[in-house]
């Protein structure tokens, strides 16, 4: 199998397995949203998430990031390392996320008094237990990314979004409130990372056997790696995080409700490209151990190509639709949340280019440029949060990501133009050939969209647009039909 089809393979099922995760976070928050929660406790249980993803950040320290570099590395040149790599990497993790559950276990009260709100407390304790699972379930899937067994690490992903989604519907039924829908997500969380580690134990250590000694340095450059690696997950959790954090500490659980369902929507639209880029990412740093730069180049401005070409109509379409779609779908309660999706929908293009690149950048060995760029992105997005939210209220936390998310962009794509020698000219026509078909595919939306009275009626007026953009797309030739079906088949 060339290296072409195994990208196509890996994407097959990589989207496969994050369809099934995101639909089933779609029909989660649609049934908490909607039917099981009121805004108050919806806007509780994701703020509290936001906060153990905070927290999550010194109980990952990016060693899991590290270690999938290593993978990919070794696996090539020499596996017999790799069990002393998967051991000294899951004994690092234990050790750290002994020491923050201790810290945390005991300062929870003190921590809820801060943020002023007691009520909170129990979450943190049972956050506790949401870190550790959490953690674990995330290594084994970027550990598979790293062996470039795609297969698995999705199928960890999607076994995790199904059994949140039975867990925390279960306990919200049983009368245990958005705590209960919070401890679904635990539970979820943690058959997903026992699954996962058993799989990575049965697959990788036991595969190859272990070197007499482990290589002298590599534990060092392991831990060395993962610091751009946690300054850069940092920066990034921190850009997703903290305004919600921040829009509960100063407004009040139903704002952080309207700007989470932003939120979760644009993830939902962002699955694909999130899938391509954790597809092909991998093998930039087995082509550059190669020398085989040129192939790099091609993967990447394809994948930017076709990126562009689903993303920039969708977004606009999203801003077309956004104010029926929330309101019929959610209820007029969460009206609020439809300026916060429009003006996310510029964040979608930028996180999808985001998407494909970071991961990529990553295995190029460019971490710790794309730490340093974040880390000053995420910085101004906090003070941008503290001036926007207390003056314009959440709408300011959706301008605060769109705006410092922008230079971030624009700072790696640079990096990835050094790297690659992007073809910019090329590049730039098929972005200006795109606006193109989204201008006359926004034309058609906006003309049926003011007759939609019904969800039904409003989904033909984006069933119009997706057409509209198809044949738009394959005229002129963006899209091969046959490459399509390729794909497909």
């Amino acid at each position: 199998m060339n290296r072409d089809e195994h990208i196509v393979r890996g994407f097959k099922v990589t989207v496969v397995a994050r369809a099934v995760y995101m639909i089933s976070s779609a029909l989660l928050m649609f049934l908490l949203a909607s039917y099981l929660l009121d805004p108050d406790g919806y806007g509780t249980l994701y703020w509290v998430i936001g906060i153990m993803a905070m927290v999550q950040l010194v109980a990952d320290l990016g060693i899991g990031k590290s270690a999938a570099r290593y993978f990919s590395e070794y696996s090539e040149e020499d596996p017999r390392q790799i069990p002393h790599l998967i051991t000294s990497t899951i004994t690092f993790k234990i050790v750290v996320i002994s020491v923050v559950a201790y810290v945390f276990l005991l300062f929870h009260e003190q921590i809820a008094a801060l943020l002023r709100d007691p009520s909170v407390a129990p979450f943190l304790v049972a956050g506790i237990l949401y870190v550790v699972a959490y953690s674990f379930a995330t290594f084994a899937q970027i550990s598979f990314q790293g062996f470039n067994n795609l297969g698995y690490s999705a199928g960890v992903q999607a076994l995790s979004g199904v059994l949140r989604l039975a867990f925390a519907v279960g306990f919200v039924l049983l009368g245990l409130g958005a705590l209960g829908a919070f401890f679904g997500y635990v539970i979820g969380y943690a058959v997903a990372a026992v699954i996962g580690l058993t799989l990575l134990y049965t697959a990788y250590y036991t595969k190859y056997d272990p070197a007499p000694t482990y290589e002298a340095g590599l534990s060092r450059r392991l831990v060395e790696y993962s610091v751009p690696l946690t300054a850069t997950r940092s920066a990034n959790v921190i850009d997703k995080q903290v305004d919600t954090v921040l829009v509960g500490a100063l407004l009040n659980p139903a704002a952080v409700a309207f700007y989470t369902l932003g939120k979760q929507i644009s993830d939902f639209v962002l699955s694909p490209a999130e899938a391509l880029g954790f597809t092909i990412s991998p093998n930039f740093g087995e082509q550059k151990a190669a020398g085989q730069l040129e192939d790099a180049r091609r993967i990447y401005e394809t994948a930017l190509e076709n990126t562009m070409l689903l993303y920039i109509p969708a977004a606009v379409g999203l801003v077309i639709v956004a104010d029926p779609f929330i309101t019929m779908v959610f209820g007029t309660e969460y009206a609020g949340a439809v300026p916060v999706l429009q003006i996310l929908a510029g964040f979608i293009v930028l996180q999808a280019v985001t998407n494909l690149t970071s991961d990529s950048l990553d295995y190029l060995g460019r971490a710790r440029h794309r730490a340093i760029a974040k880390g000053g992105t995420s910085i101004a997005n906090f003070v941008l949060n503290l001036i926007l939210i207390p003056t314009i209220g959440v709408v300011g936390a959706a301008l605060a990501t769109v705006i410092t998310h922008t230079v971030y962009v624009a700072v790696n794509l640079y990096i990835v133009h050094l790297e690659l020698d992007l073809r910019v000219l090329r590049l730039t026509k098929s972005i200006g050939l795109v606006c193109g078909i989204t201008g006359v595919m926004a034309i058609a939306v906006l003309l049926v969209v003011p007759m939609a009275s019904n969800f039904l009626l409003l989904l033909g007026a984006i069933a119009l647009g997706a057409i509209t953009w198809a044949i738009l797309a394959v005229l002129s030739g963006m899209i091969d039909p046959d490459q399509v079906r390729a794909v497909i088949t």
